[in-house]
Formats: structure tokens, sequence, C-alpha cells
């Protein structure tokens, strides 16, 4: 005789590809127009209830939506669908990327070729509101020095606000697209960076930059913390697959 416990956990899906089931539904109803921008997403225990699965998991698939610019979470209020730049679908780039093989070095060299202009755009045509934005997304790694998966979700926030901020929506969706394939790569190995807070201070002083208009600074710093990032992900991977996992 089969333990129920047994049955229950066999067909159960995995913690993965449940949150991808939270991905997936959330995405059927922006496309089919449920949810549109600006919308409140239902409380956790609502999809934890209509979707079968843990909250461990509902957690876990908004956090990849929020890491991709879909949904963006407001302290106190709640997830909501992102009202932020035009974002382009990474899926094709990230097709693409099976296929064909991206390297670390690539993905670095586009990084810098995209971000380091925007930072310098940012410094000369932000606006108090979006330096806020820009603000707001440094407190939130200082404030996740001690979870590396949140930390990732707050530095993802912050290039791409920095992105939006020039109010040039081809360059933002952009660097929206890159960031989203990006994040894919970088949460598999999250966990593996130490210095959480040397990198935070590196978002800090690229902030300042933009918010005192000083636009060769913010160009500076940016390039330097990208070629940065690059030495330290190598140092703690040296030789990763060319393209990402599934």
């Amino acid at each position: 005789m089969t333990n129920n416990s047994d049955a229950t956990s066999a067909i159960r899906p995995t913690d993965g590809l449940a949150a991808q089931l939270v991905v997936g539904h959330v995405r059927r109803l922006i496309q089919k127009g449920k949810l549109r921008i600006g919308t409140r997403l239902p409380p956790e225990r609502e999809l934890v209830s209509e979707l079968g699965v843990s909250r461990t998991s509902v957690r876990a698939g908004l956090q990849a939506l929020v890491g991709k610019g879909v949904l963006v979470t407001r302290r106190g209020a709640g997830t909501f669908v992102a009202d932020g730049p035009v974002t382009l679908d990474s899926d094709a780039l990230s097709f693409f990327a099976t296929l064909h093989g991206f390297s670390r070095e690539e993905m670095f060299e586009a990084r810098r070729s995209l971000e380091v202009g925007v930072a310098g755009m940012a410094a000369t045509r932000a606006t108090p509101t979006e330096i806020a934005v820009i603000a707001d997304a440094v407190t939130s790694m200082f404030a996740s020095l001690d979870d590396p998966q949140a930390f990732l979700v707050g530095d993802i926030r912050f290039h791409r606000a920095v992105a939006g901020a020039p109010g040039n929506k081809i360059l933002a969706s952009l660097v929206e697209m890159v960031s989203a394939l990006f994040y894919e790569l970088r949460r598999e190995t999250a966990d593996r960076q130490r210095d959480l807070k040397s990198t935070a201070e590196d978002h800090y002083r690229i902030y300042r930059a933009i918010r005192d208009g000083n636009r060769v600074l913010a160009e500076r710093l940016m390039s330097e913390h990208l070629l940065g990032a690059e030495r330290s992900q190598q140092a703690e991977d040296p030789d990763p697959p060319a393209v990402p996992r599934p």
C-alpha cells in the first residue's frame, strides 16, 4: 500500500518548477490584461491557494519577476506590476545565447558599452524623483548584505534605475533586456559573492556622482565597477559555461 504522503511528494513540483509556475501564472495574467501597469498583485496566501504551491515558491517566483523588471516591491504596500521602462522580450536573447553561447567577457563588454554612457547621461538628466529611485536601490542593497539573492535584485534595480534616468526609452529597454539575461545567469552564482559591502559602496559612489551631476565621474565609476565585477566573477567561477543554464 502506498503511503499518502509519499504519493503527494511524488507529484508535487520541485521548488524550481513551482517558482516557474508562479512566473507563468503572473505573465498570463498580464497578457490577458487582468494585471496592468501599477496593479497590485494578490496577497501571497491567495497565490499559494490558487496555484497549490508553497509560500517559499511564490516568493521565489515573484522575486524572479522583480529581477526581470516585470514587478516591483514597495515596502509596506505589496508587489505591483512595474511602470518602468518598456521591457523588450529577453527570451529571444536568452534563446540565441543558448544556441550560440555568450561568454562572460561578451556580457560585460556589452554592459560597459551601454551602461557607462547611460550613467553619464543620468548625471546630466536625472530628475529628483529618478535620483530618489536610484538611492532607494542603493539602500536596499545595504539592507540585504546578508542575503545575496535579495542583494542581486537590488543590484539589478540600481542599474535599471540608472538606465531609466536619462529618459531614452530605447537605451532603457536595451539595458533592461541585457539585465534580465544577466540576472538569470547571476542568480545561480550570487551566493558565492562574499564582499557585498564593497559592491554596495561602489553603487553608492556612482549614485553620488549622478546626484551631483558629475558626468565624467559617473562614467568613470561605472566603468570601474563593471570591470571590477567581471574580475570578481572570474575569481568565483573561472570557467563558466558559455550559455545560460536552464
